[in-house]
């Protein structure tokens, strides 16, 4: 599966291993876990994410992980984000530091 990012007007495709969705369950669910306890997204504190929420939350690492060009973490966040949002068809991250601006296509 290829998920479509854009990253300031920089279109790219990642490439998603089937084997990820389940192999990489155990790290998805202390993801969960993780945003369970609420989450920081920009100013605002989120008590409760919905799904949407936390696909822009793996957004955010997954622009940390373009950066750093580590295309291991790069492809578990992109597989979050499918997890989570099954329809998606593209992530555009904000690139400012305000996840709750990146804005997901489905």
């Amino acid at each position: 599966m290829v998920l479509d990012v854009y990253v300031d007007n920089q279109a790219i495709k990642v490439e998603i291993p089937e084997n990820m969705f389940t192999h990489a369950y155990g790290f998805f669910e202390n993801m969960d876990a993780d945003m369970d306890k609420g989450w920081k997204m920009g100013p605002s504190y989120i008590e409760n994410p919905d799904a949407m929420m936390r696909a822009q939350i793996a957004a955010d690492k997954m622009l940390t992980a373009i950066d750093a060009k580590n295309d291991i973490l790069t492809q578990l966040m992109a597989a979050y984000i499918v997890m989570k949002i099954p329809e998606v068809k593209s992530v555009n991250i904000d690139i400012h530091g305000e996840p709750l601006n990146t804005e997901i296509t489905v």
